[in-house]
């Protein structure tokens, strides 16, 4: 296949991206605006591969998309602004990304006439849970404007399938870690800080649970979905390891060789959700299953971060 990938250069479709070249002869075209967490670092190993060729653009630019998409058979939309803290201060560009970029894609698509469009999302969109997990039939209460833009999202690409036709399938995943995380979300930013010495912030009471996916399992199962998955159709990728921040934060302080001393209770966030799970039972039946262990992942994670400063180091200090 040809296929054209949003938001390439960032963490999860970088991963994508690397995973693709390693498993099969597709030739892929990387779409990606290099905001703050494209980063041509995290790509520049792969755009070595005659298979795989890199366009700067914005997903808002409908001239780009078109020049960019026409030709290929597929799309594979990951590109988004994810940050809550930041969708917090400054939503505008979470709705102008999540929900107009999509939609210019979707339409471009429609234009094009690509075979399969697969939308990348995620668990927020359906709120907190206190017990049980989410189907993909429940409804959406999005409590962040960054989930909300992506709650925005996922429906104008649905909206697609039933006004054009359009071959859409949409995947929900909950906490994604791994090598290349932009060192803003908790585990890349709790081990960085942790490897300087420096205190890591904790918000709350820290009892809110997050279900930790590493980012090649995640990858294999959007892509099977992709592949394999029903048009239309919404399917949820979760790992069912359930941990709350303070654990996380236990654990990374053990693999960094420090002590809870560097923990800094702070301010909860605004609109904190507590609790996501989600139900995998459509994913599973796909065929996909989980290939690695938590603990082990995040150790590797780890030592990643570890050996590869010169990848985040430069990040932490353009952040600052």
């Amino acid at each position: 296949m040809r296929l054209f990938v949003t938001g390439g250069a960032g963490f999860i479709g970088s991963n994508y991206v690397r995973w693709l070249l390693a498993n099969s002869d597709d030739e892929i075209t990387i779409f990606d605006a290099l905001t703050y967490a494209g980063n041509m670092a995290s790509i520049r190993d792969v755009l070595d591969d005659r298979r795989c060729k890199f366009i700067h653009a914005d997903i808002c630019d409908q001239d780009a998309v078109l020049t960019g998409m026409d030709g290929h058979d597929a799309v594979v939309h990951f590109a988004a602004e994810t940050h809550v803290d930041r969708s917090i201060n400054d939503p505008y560009a979470f709705v102008r990304t999540n929900c107009f970029g999509t939609n210019v894609l979707c339409d471009v698509a429609r234009q094009v006439g690509v075979e399969r469009f697969l939308h990348i999302s995620t668990d927020e969109v359906y709120g907190s849970i206190d017990v049980g997990s989410f189907s993909e039939t429940d409804r959406l209460t999005p409590r962040s404007p960054y989930s909300a833009a992506k709650a925005g999202s996922d429906l104008i690409a649905l909206s697609y399938v039933s006004t054009h036709g359009l071959p859409v399938v949409v995947t929900r995943c909950s906490n994604n870690f791994g090598p290349y995380q932009f060192p803003e979300k908790v585990i890349p930013l709790f081990t960085t800080n942790l490897l300087d010495g420096h205190k890591v912030p904790l918000y709350g009471d820290g009892g809110n649970v997050r279900d930790w996916i590493h980012v090649e399992d995640h990858n294999r199962a959007a892509h099977l979905v992709l592949t394999d998955g029903v048009v239309g159709e919404i399917y949820n990728i979760g790992a069912h390891h359930e941990l709350t921040n303070r654990e996380l934060t236990y654990k990374l302080i053990e693999l960094c060789g420090r002590d809870e001393s560097l923990i800094e209770p702070v301010a909860d966030r605004l609109g904190h959700d507590r609790r996501y799970s989600v139900n995998i039972d459509k994913i599973s039946a796909l065929g996909w299953r989980m290939e690695r262990t938590f603990d082990q992942s995040l150790a590797e994670t780890v030592a990643w971060y570890r050996d590869n400063r010169a990848w985040w180091e430069p990040l932490k200090v353009a952040a600052h």
